[in-house]
């Protein structure tokens, strides 16, 4: 176990290291940046902030300050990751949902674009210098609010992506589900997704609720093939990133789906936990939120791609080393890591289990058998076992 007063050291020099970089971002009221992403808050609600991602200079680069599959794929570190967004800064301004102004129509330029736009921005004010963190979006820097806002170059929209966004009649999932079959990444269809590039009324939509939404769609996309796929047998995979670890255990059942997350704290055995059975479940994820859809995602797209449908139980395992909360990408992130790793197959129920808990005991000193019991896939298979005695 890593020392904890060892690891706060580290999260406030990761924090104070960022606050320098990001000192000279605040020393100005007008610049011409590219623009990798917008962001759109969710206080407020009908009448909410949306904001635009941008360095204060033009940058080949700054597609890397909104890249999370790139940052897992290169295994970027934490100390990466907050470097590259507080490089940037939020210039923000209100609109409503129903209603966008014309600062949306730029939004959504930035949003559809391949490559950074380089816009010309003007603020109120200088920056304010902050750096956030949140569970569910990656790190934030300097803020401001806009007075004027004007694109600086042309946006590189692909034909297929401006094509549903003209379509008033294409349902917001049938684009995303089309995009990213033709290698759009999630990430990308979550920040259309927010800013209104898709459906019908093509109204904004909180970043936070847009990251979900967009796992929810893909993953039942999936869902509806994986339903119909042969069952596939005892395995177990277990892989990690930025000190989040996945343990995924498949059963040779058909669909269902149950995530357990916990701190790992010696002697001490914290958790949250959500479930869905064959049919998917009927209202949000309350306890595990966020994560519960992105581990879900990665589940189904894994079977898919496969071919075999299972009974999924997944433990997650967040150390000391995650020292700052980065977003949900790193929970899909680290989850396919672990579906990507070799995996263990096992004869029998009872020889996985007993791997895991070993496992657990091994790796991070925690006895999961208390889990094990609360489970909810172990208990609908036992009375599986039951009814057919």
């Amino acid at each position: 176990m890593i020392i904890r007063g060892v690891k706060y050291k580290e999260k406030e020099q990761i924090l104070s290291s960022a606050l320098i970089r990001a000192r000279p971002l605040t020393q100005r009221d007008s610049f011409t940046g590219s623009a990798p992403a917008p962001f759109v808050g969710r206080f407020g609600y009908p009448n909410i902030n949306v904001g635009i991602l941008s360095p204060v200079q033009h940058d080949d680069s700054a597609w890397l300050y909104d890249a999370p599959r790139h940052w897992a794929q290169t295994n970027t570190s934490i100390r990466e990751v907050v470097d590259y967004r507080t490089r940037m800064i939020n210039s923000r301004f209100t609109s409503n949902v129903k209603q966008p102004d014309k600062m949306v129509e730029i939004a959504q330029d930035v949003a559809m674009s391949v490559k950074p736009v380089d816009i010309d921005v003007s603020l109120e004010k200088k920056p304010s210098l902050n750096i956030s963190t949140d569970q569910w979006i990656a790190p934030m820097g300097p803020q401001a609010r806009l007075k004027q806002l004007s694109l600086a170059s042309n946006p590189n929209i692909p034909t297929k992506v401006q094509k549903y966004f003209d379509d008033t009649d294409a349902l917001a999932s049938e684009a995303v589900i089309d995009l990213y079959n033709h290698s759009v990444d999630e990430n990308a269809l979550s920040r259309m997704l927010s800013v209104g590039v898709f459906g019908k009324q093509k109204k904004l939509v909180p970043t936070r609720w847009s990251i979900t939404a967009t796992d929810d769609i893909l993953a039942n996309n999936f869902l509806e093939k994986v339903r119909d796929q042969e069952v596939g047998e005892y395995r177990a995979y277990f892989g990690s990133y930025l000190g989040n670890y996945y343990l995924v255990l498949f059963f040779p059942e058909r669909w269902s789906y149950e995530l357990f997350e916990m701190y790992v704290k010696p002697g001490v055995l914290e958790f949250s936990t959500d479930f869905e059975e064959f049919e998917g479940r009927k209202n949000y994820a309350e306890t595990c939120a966020g994560g519960y859809y992105t581990v879900r995602m990665a589940l189904a797209e894994h079977m898919m791609k496969n071919k075999r449908q299972n009974s999924a139980l997944v433990l997650r395992f967040i150390t000391d080393e995650y020292v700052l909360p980065l977003g949900v990408w790193v929970t899909r992130s680290a989850a396919r890591k672990a579906l990507e790793s070799k995996p263990i197959s096992f004869s029998s129920k009872e020889l996985m289990l007993t791997y895991a808990r070993h496992l657990a005991r091994k790796k991070f000193g925690v006895d999961i058998v208390p889990i094990l019991e609360k489970s909810k896939i172990l208990k609908e298979k036992q009375k599986i076992i039951a009814n057919f005695i």
